[in-house]
């Protein structure tokens, strides 16, 4: 009986079952991985002929269309007509990988050599290639090859990005409204929306003009129609974008870790956790930025007095997350990690529910003053823009969700609705808080959870939700940059030693930050604009004017609006420098 084997990086929906591991937030990977790569789950279907999986071809371009596959075949002529129909519907059909004969040796050759070879007549010129099956292409290739399309609905498609696309950005939306005011915010979410899914777009229709093909990412496309200097610094913004949100979520993880060690460690001591000042009310909300400016103390703590400086959220709780996390990172499969995926979901779902409940009870609370400024914007509003860079980042991995979907030419319609899903989840998080918060506006945290009192129950069960859902999301992005770094500096050489000394320089690097910039907004915004500059707002524009070129439509409009979004990113970096949002 004859299998077809289709190996890894053919089609990535193949490789992924209900138990694999799935794509974590921001992530970016290279083909040459020196570590186990996430997809490297494969499937074998016995079928009584070899089918190829129902790919997309990698090079099909327009300029390149050349059908050139590389396949696995017996070392040993065609003698029969069976053998060359097979051979031959293989070449049109999508690229894979096919075992004729697991018993043989087989070797890698091109479909062109073996087109010409002496016991082929057929010549490559001589087959016309039309759309559509060939009339000698049996039925149970072509059957086969239909089981095997991506089976990814445009309704998964969707919420796979949405789901991918919010994170942590959800808890700093309000302080976002803050920084560049009510009404002027909502329109800069919808602005940077749009330009943001232009671009994704353009790495999407960039791909599909490549040929598409499960082994061709982002930084693929900036090499080949860019050149190495593109795929370079496209790769070093990518590791940025991890470094960043590893950032991040150690901020978070620490912020998550002490209050709710905090409440548990106070309950069970028996001791209030209730403010005691009798200056002080016992709403649930809290300004901690007039307790900082003030050096006051709103909540009496115990903890404080039983565990002494050996336990400060600024100080000590993030070297005491990095024992807890450290051992972990040192995993050679991620497996385990990405069991936890559906967390993400549910963290997300749970905020949403979360900052609508509150709202819901607080009212809305925006006097005559706050709505005539309403329309004013404020000079702080490069703050929310770089966030939002980074709220809407998902262009180093859009490629990889997109090629799943199931039907190609909806990817355009998908894509606009997976971010206007986003858009509105983000306005409806942002604009409820702010309208409906008791306190002034000018209270909101880069992190709304601080906003509230330790012992509120609610805002107990958020913090460790995402806590946990954060140790299961760190590793995975640990792995991604650890694995960037070991492909582009190492070539591919890695050993225990060496992944060691990667993630002791990683852990050391958060830890710092969380001590000294406790911030995830100005963490996020900076973050956001640098690494939007190159994979949001420049190299989506240049691949696409490339692609122009090659076409021979380029013209003088295009070039000036895709080289004045650029611009747009570079002048959102520079104004990051100048905000203070402390």
């Amino acid at each position: 009986m004859y299998k077809s084997r289709v190996y890894p990086g053919s089609d990535s929906s193949l490789t992924r079952d209900s138990g694999s591991e799935s794509t974590p937030l921001l992530s970016s990977e290279s083909r040459t991985s020196p570590e186990p790569t996430i997809f490297d789950n494969s499937e074998t279907s016995d079928l009584d002929y070899p089918s190829p999986a129902g790919c997309p071809i990698i090079y099909g371009s327009v300029d390149n269309a050349g059908y050139k596959t590389i396949l696995a075949v017996p070392k040993k002529s065609f003698s029969s007509k069976l053998d060359k129909e097979l051979l031959v519907s293989t070449m049109v059909t999508p690229s894979c990988i096919v075992n004729f004969d697991h018993g043989k040796n087989y070797e890698p050759c091109n479909v062109d050599l073996i087109l010409t070879n002496e016991n082929f007549n057929a010549k490559t010129h001589e087959i016309d290639f039309k759309p559509g099956p060939l009339p000698f292409q049996s039925e149970m290739v072509q059957a086969s090859c239909k089981d095997l399309k991506p089976k990814q609905s445009s309704l998964v498609t969707i919420f796979s990005i949405w789901n991918t696309i919010l994170g942590s950005s959800l808890l700093t939306m309000p302080w976002g409204i803050v920084m560049a005011g009510f009404f002027p915010g909502i329109i800069l979410n919808l602005l940077m929306s749009g330009l943001c899914l232009y671009t994704a777009y353009r790495l999407v229709v960039a791909h599909a003009y490549h040929g598409g093909g499960a082994n061709v990412e982002v930084l693929d496309l900036c090499r080949i129609y860019l050149g190495k200097w593109a795929e370079h610094i496209a790769r070093i913004f990518s590791i940025a974008v991890l470094l960043g949100a590893t950032i991040a979520y150690w901020i978070l993880m620490a912020n998550f870790l002490y209050n709710s060690v905090n409440f548990i460690y106070d309950n069970i001591g028996g001791w209030s956790v209730h403010p005691v000042s009798e200056n002080i009310s016992y709403k649930e909300v809290l300004c901690p930025k007039e307790i900082r400016d003030n050096n006051t103390i709103v909540t009496y703590e115990k903890t404080f007095d039983a565990l002494g400086p050996a336990w400060d959220q600024r100080n000590t709780v993030p070297m005491f997350l990095a024992l807890l996390i450290f051992p972990f990172l040192n995993f050679n499969s991620t497996t385990f990690f990405t069991k936890f995926n559906s967390l993400g979901t549910v963290s997300v779902m749970y905020l949403i529910i979360f900052v609508v409940i509150k709202s819901a009870s607080w009212g809305i609370n925006m006097d005559q003053v706050e709505w005539e400024t309403s329309w004013v914007i404020r000079p702080t509003f490069p703050a929310l823009s770089g966030l939002l860079a980074m709220s809407f980042f998902i262009h180093n991995i859009v490629v990889n969700i997109m090629q799943n979907n199931r039907y190609q030419e909806n990817n355009g319609r998908d894509l606009t609705i997976a971010y206007i899903l986003v858009t509105f989840t983000y306005i409806i998080v942002g604009v409820s808080f702010f309208m409906c918060f008791p306190l002034p506006k000018s209270c909101i945290e880069d992190n709304l959870l601080n906003n509230f009192q330790k012992w509120d129950g609610l805002t107990l069960s958020a913090r460790i939700v995402l806590l946990f859902q954060l140790l299961t999301v760190y590793p995975l992005l640990a792995y991604m940059l650890r694995i960037q770094l070991f492909s582009w500096i190492c070539k591919g050489v890695s050993n225990t030693c060496l992944v060691l000394f990667i993630n002791l320089i990683l852990v050391s690097i958060c830890i710092i930050f969380a001590t000294f910039v406790p911030h995830i907004g100005t963490i996020v915004r900076y973050t956001g604009a640098l690494s939007g500059l190159i994979y949001v707002f420049t190299f989506p524009n240049l691949l696409h004017l490339s692609i122009l070129k090659k076409e021979g439509k380029l013209n003088v409009c295009s070039i000036l609006f895709h080289l004045s979004i650029p611009i747009i990113g570079l002048l959102n970096l520079i104004a990051q420098f100048f905000i203070t949002d402390r």
